[in-house]
């Protein structure tokens, strides 16, 4: 979590304990997009690898929730919204989904996105 707010979001209160108790999160806090980076990990390991990902053309209503911690223990959700096969390439299905990050019943993380898939015959 420190590496990765020191090399990619090195605001102090996601690399310092006393600027992060000093901050409105009240402690040391993760960065979103650090988040963001471990519900996609979990998105690859388990759908995209044995899949027929073609990439994703972007996503919407991205939203940190709450302030994640150092300790805390995060579930990932994956809901598929809606899938059809593109209209200008048959081969290709789009598939919208929300992927959310759970720390206990509290949802942390949101956002919506649109994944493109290799259809099948």
């Amino acid at each position: 979590m420190l590496d990765f707010a020191k090399r990619f979001d090195p605001q102090p209160f996601h690399l310092d304990e006393e600027a992060g108790r000093a901050s409105i999160f009240g402690g040391l806090s993760a960065s979103g997009w650090y988040t963001a980076s471990l519900w996609m990990r979990a998105y690859a390991d388990a759908i995209l690898v044995d899949s027929t990902s073609q990439g994703s053309p972007g996503g919407r209503e991205l939203s940190w929730l709450a302030p994640v911690f150092p300790g805390d223990t995060l579930a990932f959700g994956f809901e598929v919204l809606s899938a059809r096969v593109s209209k200008s390439k048959p081969g290709l299905g789009l598939v919208e989904f929300r992927g959310t990050a759970h720390r206990g019943d509290e949802c942390v993380f949101r956002f919506v996105c649109t994944g493109l898939f290799s259809t099948r015959d």
